[in-house]
């Protein structure tokens, strides 16, 4: 087989490839048993046709699309591996030219991983926020907790961020039909939580008890997608919750603690560990943000257009806005692919079968499926080489950041390994504790 490549872009090439018959005799040993299954021959038993009757019958122009049908994307990939080529996206194959017994040329144009320097990704430095917890923040933690004992009262004032209102809602259509799915009464909401209409919160804030407002609400989806409708909300009640005094009777009866002084030092040691998370959380955003910042690389634009036109083929909003997000995030999301297989590619980073059961075990739950379910389906729709890779390029993330130096704003050398470690640990400890209670509370229920 000969192959020639032509660079038409930094992301994009054209090969051709010359196929000579000797090499394709597999190929039509394939195409005669293939033919020979779908057809009837009367003192021929089906599969068991000769090649020189099924040529006979059929002609030799069936036999050879079956061949090309079967060479042609096997010397493909031949071809890109014989080349070191990175293909992303179809390509667009083109058999251009037949001489029975001599030859078969095809080319194919398609869109690859350009060629690029990888930056200095094991000597990158970030700067993160120092995990202490102040005293605000530990006085937060514990509002939480009192928060959890509060009472609510009726409160005669305009409505806040944080009162519990007890509302009446209906919507219409601007023609005066009712919209039975935006009916309800007596509901009770939290003001602040965002946790009901787009402009609901924004409508009734600042509302006083009997007081009605409206706002107009678009839905994006169901039955009156597209359709303005208009919400009117009547607030029957506002109530403020009133929180427990801060005293030992108090942390006696919502903690393990017996005085102020321990609860709040574990509240300091809860905030700590939370910021300690949360640091670790920011090194890995920052040092991948700043691998992704040293690197400019040429992007096929054939391969984000289709990124794009499949995610607006769903039915999503195609405002110029959010094809604008849509459109960066593909962007970002293929450099990202193409740096971390080079990084994976330059480290020789494999892939064990530990690994991939972990991976099930994790993304399992996302698809409401089993670990082994997922497989299963991994396997039939041949996507097991996207989850390999995705873990490969997850191993390549980490080595980076285990060569990050990582630093807080007072100039404290942060130990991601070691952190977490620490958090590993403390889940661990925080599972079987939780674990133990309810061990406890089962044994408590059968006596």
């Amino acid at each position: 087989m000969k192959t020639d490549v032509e660079s038409l872009s930094p992301t994009r090439v054209k090969l051709t490839v010359e196929m000579p018959f000797e090499e394709l005799q597999p190929s039509f040993d394939e195409a005669y048993k293939t033919i020979a299954k779908q057809v009837n021959i009367p003192g021929f038993r089906k599969g068991k046709v000769p090649a020189r009757v099924i040529e006979q019958r059929f002609g030799r122009g069936a036999v050879l699309d079956e061949v090309i049908n079967d060479a042609v994307p096997k010397a493909y990939e031949n071809a890109l591996r014989e080349k070191e080529i990175v293909p992303v996206g179809r390509p667009e194959v083109d058999v251009t030219e037949i001489e029975d017994g001599q030859h078969v040329k095809f080319t194919a144009e398609v869109d690859i991983r350009p060629e690029f320097e990888l930056p200095e990704y094991k000597s990158l430095a970030i700067e993160v926020d120092p995990a202490t917890a102040s005293d605000a923040d530990i006085d937060e933690h514990i509002d939480n907790l009192r928060t959890r004992f509060a009472s609510l009262k009726d409160a005669d004032r305009a409505s806040k961020d944080g009162d519990v209102l007890l509302v009446d809602i209906s919507g219409a259509t601007d023609a005066g039909d009712d919209v039975e799915d935006l009916s309800g009464t007596a509901l009770s909401y939290e003001l602040g939580t965002e946790g009901m209409l787009p402009g609901f919160d924004d409508a009734i804030r600042g509302a006083k008890a009997g007081e009605t407002r409206t706002f107009d609400f678009t839905p994006g989806n169901g039955d009156w997608t597209g359709v303005p409708l208009k919400v009117t909300v009547t607030v029957n009640n506002v109530r403020e919750r009133e929180l427990p005094e801060l005293n030992e009777e108090f942390v006696v009866m919502a903690s393990e603690f017996d005085t102020v002084e321990e609860l709040r030092e574990d509240a300091k040691q809860r905030v700590e560990r939370l910021k300690r998370m949360e640091q670790g959380q920011q090194a890995r955003g920052k040092v991948y943000e700043a691998l992704m910042d040293s690197v400019d690389i040429p992007l096929p634009e054939g391969v984000i257009t289709a990124e794009v036109e499949t995610h607006f083929e769903d039915g999503h909003e195609a405002s110029d806005e959010h094809r604008a997000e849509v459109e960066q995030q593909a962007r970002e999301a293929l450099t990202s692919q193409f740096v971390l297989d080079r990084i994976a590619e330059t480290e020789e980073v494999t892939v064990g079968e530990s690994e991939l059961s972990n991976w099930l075990m994790q993304q399992a739950p996302r698809y409401g499926m089993a670990p082994d379910a997922l497989a299963k389906a991994l396997v039939e729709s041949g996507q097991v080489s996207m989850a390999l890779a995705d873990i490969r390029r997850s191993k390549a993330l980490a080595l980076v950041l285990e060569n990050a130096t990582v630093t807080d704003s007072n100039g404290t050398v942060i130990d991601l390994n070691a952190l977490e470690a620490e958090l590993n640990e403390a889940m661990a400890a925080a599972q079987m504790a939780q674990l133990q209670a309810q061990m406890a509370a089962a044994e408590g229920g059968q006596q």
